[in-house]
């Protein structure tokens, strides 16, 4: 669309959700008292505890829920970009290393 002297190009419509960050301090408790799994307590279980909920009180009504799901798998597919940047990092870290040693 166009908006005064520019031209802003809106490519997929994709708004980043400030909801959706992955959170490394979690709360233990909260999650031990909200049954979430063990497997699943990584860095996006603080919105799996009211998914969870939710699909609980809607008897897992696929239709129900689509707001908290979604936001949970874009904290997942964030928390999987971060992993790879970590990645990325980590290996220019280590070829400067080897680099320097030779």
């Amino acid at each position: 669309f166009h908006t005064g002297s520019q031209i802003t190009i809106n490519m997929g419509g994709h708004h980043a959700n400030p909801h959706a960050k992955p959170v490394a301090d979690q709360d233990n408790e909260a999650m031990a008292n909200a049954r979430v799994p063990i497997a699943f307590r990584d860095t996006c279980a603080h919105l799996l505890i009211p998914l969870n909920k939710c699909r609980r009180e809607t008897w897992w009504n696929p239709n129900q829920c689509g707001h908290e799901r979604h936001t949970y798998e874009e904290c997942l597919y964030n928390s999987y970009l971060q992993r790879c940047e970590a990645k990325v990092q980590e290996n220019k870290i280590l070829a400067e290393r080897a680099a320097a040693e030779n």
